[in-house]
């Protein structure tokens, strides 16, 4: 794959990595600058970014795999945390508009070089 291809293509995990993190709520929405949770969306855009980790596979080079290993690994663990807080508070996360803008293992997902 070109360079050229290879940075393209680690642009898009980063860009669908966070709209999933917004869908999560944790980071605000770039638009609206509040956080919004939409479990359900951010589930679609983990089985995406699933969906071509599998259709890649042997594909990639070692920075395009590990930026999706990664961006798949910390945001199914944030999902199954959220779905947690969702189960035991709903009225809580509905409501709540302080969460922080980063989470703790968020992923530094800038594209290397």
């Amino acid at each position: 794959m070109s360079e050229r291809n290879s940075e393209l293509f680690q642009v898009l995990i980063v860009q669908l990595a966070q709209g999933a993190w917004v869908a999560l709520g944790k980071v605000p929405n770039p638009i609206t600058g509040k956080i919004e949770r939409n479990l359900e969306v951010a589930r679609m855009t983990i089985d995406m970014l699933d969906a071509l980790e599998v259709r890649t596979a042997g594909n990639l080079s070692e920075d395009e795999r590990k930026i999706l290993d990664r961006s798949l690994r910390d945001l199914r663990l944030n999902y199954v945390d959220e779905q947690k807080r969702a189960a035991t508070a709903p009225e809580a996360l509905a409501s709540s508009e302080s969460v922080a803008a980063r989470p703790e293992n968020a992923p530094d997902t800038t594209p290397s070089s």
